[in-house]
């Protein structure tokens, strides 16, 4: 179910996701939600992935693979399962990740993050 309409409950499948990526133009995320500041995609990333800051907070889920998330000035390992947080404005990048790398990126909340720096 891809609930980019007004609904209020539901169940997004994460085969479903899969199944629209690569997009038309090649796109490697495709979003499945869309709610008021909330927009969740399933990506799987390819090399190199540019990565600026962005203007929200976000949260990755790892569906599958692992890598290492680059943060602050630290380097952390991640694997199937991990949630990564990374507050809105901070510089971040995944690097020595593993073909297979699928997650959820959730961005949310007002510009600048729900906890300004």
């Amino acid at each position: 179910m891809t609930m980019n309409k007004p609904a209020r409950s539901g169940v997004i499948r994460l085969a479903e996701a899969q199944s629209r990526i690569p997009g038309p133009a090649g796109e490697h995320a495709v979003c499945m939600l869309q709610r008021g500041t909330l927009n969740v995609a399933l990506s799987t990333p390819v090399h190199p992935i540019p990565q600026d800051p962005h203007t929200q907070d976000e949260v990755y889920i790892i569906v599958r693979g692992c890598g290492i998330l680059l943060h602050d000035g630290k380097r952390d390992r991640f694997e199937a399962g991990d949630l990564l947080f990374v507050a809105a404005g901070t510089e971040h990048d995944f690097e020595n990740f593993t073909e297979d790398l699928a997650l959820w990126r959730v961005f949310y909340g007002p510009p600048g993050g729900d906890v300004p720096a």
